[in-house]
């Protein structure tokens, strides 16, 4: 077996992977194929809300969460609808090969149309945050661009910290993720907030869905069930 374990600014799967359980985990949405019953948070609307801020261009990461996203939000989460927003510095769009892809996973999982799912780009980040779900947050990264001066631009165009969460339209039970490490998009004023700063659970999430792919893959995962 091959595991693609990311591709530079193309995809990361794995990733996408634990992104979807810590979505799913922190907001309990139960996916269709479960039988568990356990206590805990339970996801009350039909309508699941991402905004994806940062580097949306050369976020690997954030590729292929949207396609996951669009490929399981009904058949396997068993949601209605789903809207993706993008929140990027100038230059730094989702790619519109990426946005294709979108629409054609949608397309592919409800038979036709758009399949409930929407990508917009708010005007701002406040703006983006009203319903929002899940917030997930990537680095501006320095290695991806040709000169000093082409990444001070666009270096620390948005900022999440604790008064933007406190003053924004943000809901009150949004999580912020982020695939780490960071930068300066997200202050450590943040962290101290349990309920909403996912990010550090996302990363031990990670450990955990790579142990269960390797599991699977050689065959341990049946000999356990």
């Amino acid at each position: 077996p091959v595991i693609k374990a990311g591709d530079g600014t193309g995809e990361h799967p794995t990733q996408a992977l634990l992104d979807l359980f810590t979505i799913c985990d922190e907001l309990g949405i139960q996916p269709l194929s479960s039988s568990s019953e356990e206590g805990g948070k339970s996801f009350a609307g039909k309508k699941l809300v991402v905004t994806m801020l940062g580097d949306n261009k050369h976020g690997r990461t954030v590729h292929s969460l949207a396609e996951l996203l669009a490929r399981s939000y009904n058949t396997t989460l068993g949601l209605d609808e789903l809207e993706l927003r993008y929140v990027h510095p100038d230059g730094l769009e989702m790619p519109r090969y990426v946005r294709e892809r979108v629409s054609l996973a949608a397309a592919a999982a409800s038979s036709g149309g758009n399949g409930g799912v929407t990508q917009s780009s708010p005007p701002s980040l406040s703006a983006s945050l009203d319903g929002c779900h899940a917030l997930y947050v990537t680095r501006v990264q320095r290695e991806r661009f040709s000169s000093p001066e082409d990444y001070g631009a666009v270096k620390g165009s948005y900022v999440v910290d604790a008064a933007l969460l406190r003053d924004s339209a943000a809901p009150d039970d949004m999580i912020v993720m982020h695939p780490l490490p960071r930068v300066d998009e997200i202050s450590t004023d943040v962290d101290g907030d349990v309920e909403r700063a996912a990010y550090f659970r996302q990363m031990e999430n990670g450990m955990y869905v790579r142990m269960a792919l390797l599991a699977l893959l050689l065959g341990k995962a049946e000999e356990e069930a």
